[in-house]
């Protein structure tokens, strides 16, 4: 028996040496991921070199908050780097799962995708990918388009295109030593532009994109990974320059600007005055009055508003910025301003840097700094664990011109009241999630102003056994009046909640009209977010009760401030608003939630939020009238921020909307 133990034990060496030495070739790699610059996990590939072909068989995985997201994929090429075949299968984020096989042979392609298989010609400059993930299949399609002499366009299997672009090089000090990288972009796979850097023999250093729920996610080839945060600053910078040269076209600026004879709508009051005048001077609203009584001076841009009524730009209390294209889409659904509710700290700073001085388009930006605790669910690189952890960032944050703290789950109890009370010496407001092992009334009593998404109100009022909430119950009434007391400021991103846990197999355009107006990577990314009919039916009471709830929190006197959490870029606002009317507000209180109201909350009212003499020449028209219909505050026609015009069409091709 022993001898049999031994003769094994000697085969599995020999075995273990053998994939050692074949398992671990020179051009294998490994990639760290990361997500709010924080590492996640890691892609590892392992090249396997045969006489007709060289096979990748790629490993990927990163835990987001808690949350496994595995991939394997194997792809084939042939010597010349031709695709022959593309296995991937797993997730590719929290929500979403991908199950795809393309064979390529004799100019067809056979092609699996979930449980749907046919078969389709191949045409020229065609690549198997299934997205931004994994990283080794972009590594190799760039070799592949730069063995094709570089073409602007490579067809995509299973559907779609992407665009490949020499952007530049970077010059970088690694290891004490210069270091030169090539800068290309790639746009098709996500929606707008990764950010990609290679080094001079082809090899994929970083690439910074978005995952299948639209965050943005970091791959850094393992030696290189000190060189990440430079690199996502430079991403922020490049990106918002992408848009520079539409900026002028785009967004003009003229010294007066006349808007004529359109429906002017007062937040305050939600009335709205006909055959209205609003003369802009240098950016700023200089006056205001009817038709025939104010006067326009010569030269002044004349835009005609006839028919159409003159809106506040719009705000969104929670928004995401995780890429450039961000900018212009928000413009074009008439957002010009946005409280940013935690972003990576370079990354957020370019960006703003990029649109206050012209070198980006998109709205401003009102910074929220996110501090999160150290543990299995944590989210970013700024952790709090201790009393001098917390108020060094709360000061970092305040000294980079942060106006407010955003607490977000794994924070200490402890630790909540440490950032607020520093946060308060220092002038600023907290807001955030409700963290792990505390209720909304301890995060409140602990110092927090502001509380994002509805569900952590949902959590302290009574439900009933199908999850609906009984809001008539002592325990809900209480939980209102705890809030109105404490005058908190509830931001419910009931959108977010509608499409997390919508049936897919309803049509997704009641949710969002514009769906198909989305480029292809956004539509993809949102057609299976969702729950199965069965779990939808059952969820369905939560979801109700959570709509209701806007409603009660309004009527208790409650301050709600709409916000979306990103969902379809820009539109998501406009959807937060149909479903705060669908709960009972009318049109012009839930106009109000995402324009003066908003500016209030941030003390910013002063200077923007309505349409007033000497505040900020931020505007918006639309195409009828919103105070009748909410829906029609989807029909923008033009956009003003601080006295520059925009069009939205214009705003929209730019980051490939097809309208």
């Amino acid at each position: 028996m022993k001898r049999h133990l031994l003769l094994f034990a000697a085969v599995s060496a020999l075995i273990t040496n053998a994939r050692a030495q074949t398992d671990l070739p020179v051009d294998s790699g490994t990639f760290f991921l990361h997500k709010f610059e924080q590492h996640i996990g890691k892609e590892t590939y392992y090249v396997h070199k045969y006489k007709d072909a060289v096979h990748y068989n790629i490993d990927f995985k990163f835990v987001d908050r808690g949350s496994a997201v595995p991939l394997t994929a194997e792809l084939k090429v042939n010597p010349a780097v031709e695709p022959l075949e593309l296995t991937i299968k797993g997730n590719t984020s929290r929500f979403s799962t991908i199950d795809d096989k393309i064979t390529i042979r004799g100019g067809e392609a056979s092609i699996r995708v979930n449980d749907s298989s046919y078969t389709q010609k191949v045409l020229p400059l065609s690549f198997p990918v299934a997205g931004y993930s994994p990283g080794t299949v972009q590594q190799v399609l760039i070799q592949y388009w730069n063995k094709h002499k570089q073409p602007e366009s490579i067809h995509t299997l299973p559907f779609g295109a992407v665009q490949i672009k020499r952007s530049g090089t970077d010059q970088l000090t690694f290891n004490g030593k210069p270091l030169t990288l090539n800068r290309l972009t790639i746009s098709g796979l996500v929606w707008g532009n990764e950010l990609v850097w290679t080094d001079n023999g082809g090899k994929l250093i970083c690439l910074i994109t978005n995952d299948a729920e639209g965050d943005k996610l970091e791959m850094m080839r393992v030696p290189y990974e000190a060189l990440l945060p430079q690199l996502i600053s430079k991403a922020a910078t490049y990106g918002m320059e992408l848009f520079a040269k539409a900026t002028a076209p785009t967004g003009k600026v003229d010294k007066l600007i006349a808007v004529t004879g359109g429906n002017l709508v007062d937040v305050n009051t939600g009335t709205s005055t006909p055959d209205a005048v609003v003369l802009i001077e240098n950016g700023i609203i200089k006056q205001t009055g009817k038709v025939g009584e104010v006067k326009i001076p010569a030269g002044a841009k004349m835009i005609d508003a006839k028919g159409k009524s003159i809106l506040p730009g719009l705000w969104d209390m929670h928004a995401h910025f995780e890429q450039a294209e961000w900018g212009p889409a928000y413009l074009a659904a008439g957002v010009t301003t946005v409280r940013d509710c935690g972003n990576e700290f370079g990354y957020i700073n370019a960006i703003k840097a990029a649109i206050d001085g012209g070198k980006g388009v998109g709205p401003n930006i009102i910074k929220a700094g996110i501090i999160d605790g150290k543990g299995p669910y944590a989210l970013g690189i700024i952790q709090a664990d201790t009393k001098e952890e917390a108020i060094k960032a709360v000061d970092r944050y305040k000294e980079n011109g942060f106006q407010q703290i955003k607490i977000y789950s794994s924070v200490k109890p402890a630790i909540v009241k440490v950032i607020c009370d520093e946060a308060h010496r220092l002038g600023l407001t907290v807001t955030g999630h409700i963290p792990n092992g505390m209720r909304l009334q301890q995060g409140v009593d602990s110092g927090m102003n502001m509380v994002n998404h509805v569900q952590y109100v949902y959590s302290i009022m009574k439900r009933d056994k199908d999850r609906s909430v009984i809001f008539d119950d002592s325990v809900s009434i209480a939980a209102v009046k705890f809030i109105k007391d404490h005058n908190v400021v509830i931001d419910p991103t009931v959108g977010v909640f509608e499409l997390a846990l919508r049936n897919v197999k309803d049509d997704i355009t009641k949710l969002e009209p514009n769906y198909y107006n989305l480029p292809l990577p956004l539509q993809a990314l949102f057609k299976n977010m969702g729950e199965e009919p069965a779990q939808a039916a059952k969820v369905k009471p939560l979801y109700e009760s959570m709509k209701k709830t806007v409603k009660v929190l309004y009527d208790a006197g409650v301050t709600i401030v709409a916000g979306t959490d990103m969902g379809f870029p820009g539109y998501s606002l406009d959807r937060e608003l149909e479903l705060y009317v669908e709960a009972g507000l009318t049109p012009a209180q839930a106009i109000k939630t995402a324009t003066i109201t908003p500016a209030a909350v941030m003390s910013l009212d002063k200077i923007t939020g309505s349409i007033e003499v000497g505040k900020q020449a931020d505007l918006v028209i639309i195409d009828g009238d919103p105070l009748k219909n909410i829906s029609n505050i989807r029909k923008v026609s033009v956009v003003i921020k601080q006295g520059r015009i925009y069009d939205p069409v214009k705003l929209h091709r730019m980051v490939g909307f097809k309208n």
